[in-house]
């Protein structure tokens, strides 16, 4: 049996974890960005020859090495905090996601440690074909990192491949393809990534904008601000594409989620989206009888066909989830909360008998036990609910941070099809301010996708495992002092490794491409 812990060591063990996160996703999108931006930048200087586009290569080459030295750095403290603060977790599951961060290990990252070695120093040690090969097999390997840990996430979102043997009480792989291919574990990867490309491009036609208001390096400005723009329009329009398909996995199989992150309290048929809306403050539960917006405008019909691509479906809401009685898609009704928990102690009551049974070598009893079990295996994690209010993440947090990330999204296609236009009508070196915005537009960039990652995780709230294993029985059994210790440790490590890593890529870009510093450029950055 998983032991109960406190409410204080889980609260701060889902801090620290959030803490080492949001930090490493501040340096991975980047990473995921500048590596098909300099991998492009050098190709060009492949085919051209042209020293311009080596010297325009190896600037963002540079930016790239400060922020993935400190990515790795970020991320293997946080793969770490799976064995010390989620130990009860790693155990009921380590046999599945432990495989793909093994592979990720392994596979990946030796990829990204092998050529990123030839990518800095190999450029006079190598031919130009090999040296471009190492590039792009740098990003590569940055990618399909991406691939692997997307997949042990996804799994938490969705747990697919898996049967739960009793005699270990730990949930073992059965099918991998299922965990590295579920439709989930694909929609994640390419959102995820895409929008990794997203803030790449925002960066580099933020930073190429500084080079022109500052009249510097105005040629190497120009070229990069045009192959950032067309990546980020491509890039932004594909992740709109992805996330509508999110939309619809996360209706099928986090619906409470959606629920949350459209403040859908009331189930509706043809259900609008929400595209502006405030929420009333006063709205505590789902069933005090409060009206959840203070205003609202929907897109008719907008969220029905979203979930079920059908503009008159009926979308479950809050109370719709938590009550039961609904129509399912296959015609069966939705179970209540209650009877899932009660589903759910069933299970975990059946495990202890089973256990019990097999010591005392009644097979007969065993069998019967392991039935039920069977049974009701897929509600396990509902029997460590105690209250049916706690299956209800936080609906704010999510409706907020939902809608930064949707209009911010919408803003950067905007953004990058300006950028182009003015680029191509040769405007864009004179229009100081289009320059400032683009300057201005980089933290939005990093504002979207930490709104993306709060939504993906704090919507599938109280879970830690979809339905398997909620928060509450994952953490390891540790001191609330010791977790709050390591939490400060932290925050004051991560902190001045990122202030670390900011002066030294300001540095590096006041130098510019030429590696001469412009004693001016100094105060405006």
């Amino acid at each position: 049996m998983i032991e109960s812990i406190d409410n204080a060591l889980i609260d701060w063990s889902r801090s620290q974890f959030a803490l080492t996160a949001m930090y490493h996703w501040i340096f991975v999108p980047l990473t995921l960005g500048l590596g098909i931006i300099m991998a492009v930048m050098e190709t060009i200087y492949y085919k051209t020859g042209d020293e311009f586009w080596k010297r325009t290569t190896k600037f963002w080459i540079k930016l790239f090495g400060i922020n993935f030295v400190v990515g790795i750095a970020t991320g293997l403290i946080m793969e770490f905090e799976f064995g010390t603060n989620w130990s009860n977790y790693s155990w009921f599951v380590g046999d599945i996601f432990g495989a793909p961060l093994a592979i990720e290990g392994i596979l990946a990252f030796f990829l990204e440690a092998t050529f990123v070695a030839v990518l800095f120093f190999g450029w006079e040690k190598v031919s130009k074909g090999f040296h471009l090969a190492s590039n792009w097999l740098t990003g590569i390997g940055a990618t399909l990192s991406a691939w692997w840990i997307l997949v042990a996430n996804a799994w938490m979102q969705y747990p697919v491949g898996m049967e739960f043997n009793p005699d270990t009480v730990r949930n073992e792989m059965v099918n991998f393809t299922e965990v590295a291919f579920s439709p989930v574990a694909v929609t994640k990867f390419f959102h995820t990534v895409l929008s990794g490309w997203v803030l790449g491009a925002v960066f580099v036609v933020g930073i190429s904008c500084w080079f022109l208001l500052k009249q510097r390096n105005i040629r190497f400005a120009l070229a990069s601000v045009k192959i950032g723009a067309i990546l980020g329009i491509v890039a932004s329009v594909l992740v709109a594409i992805t996330g509508d398909r999110s939309g619809y996995d996360v209706a099928r199989v986090q619906p409470m989620k959606l629920a949350a992150v459209e403040g859908l309290y009331e189930g509706q048929a043809s259900a609008g989206l929400v595209a502006v809306g405030m929420l009333n403050p006063k709205k505590k539960t789902y069933d005090d009888g409060v009206e959840p917006f203070l205003f609202r405008i929907e897109i008719p019909k907008l969220l029905s066909y979203l979930a079920a691509r059908d503009g008159d479906a009926f979308v479950p809401g809050i109370k719709d989830l938590i009550e039961g009685g609904y129509r399912l898609p296959d015609g069966t009704l939705a179970l209540s909360a209650e009877q899932k928990i009660e589903k759910g102690q069933m299970a975990i009551t059946a495990m202890v008998r089973y256990r019990e049974a097999m010591k005392n070598g009644n097979q007969e009893q065993a069998d019967e036990a392991r039935r039920i079990l069977r049974e009701n295996a897929s509600y396990f994690g509902y029997g460590y609910i105690k209250d049916p209010h706690k299956l209800v993440p936080d609906v704010s947090l999510n409706f907020y941070a939902f809608r930064i990330m949707v209009i911010l999204g919408g803003y950067f296609i905007l953004f990058f099809a300006v950028v182009i236009f003015l680029s191509y009508k040769k405007k864009l070196e004179t229009l100081k301010w289009m320059q400032w915005i683009a300057l201005l537009t980089i933290p939005l960039g990093y504002i979207a996708v930490q709104a993306g990652w709060v939504v993906a995780e704090n919507g599938r709230q109280p879970w830690v495992i979809q339905d398997l294993l909620p928060v509450s029985e994952a953490t390891s059994k540790l001191q609330v002092g010791s977790v709050q210790t390591t939490f400060f440790l932290f925050l004051l490590i991560f902190t001045v490794l990122l202030v670390a890593a900011i002066g030294i890529m300001l540095r590096e870009i006041r130098k510019g491409p030429d590696g001469e510093e412009d004693p001016s450029s100094e105060a405006a950055m």
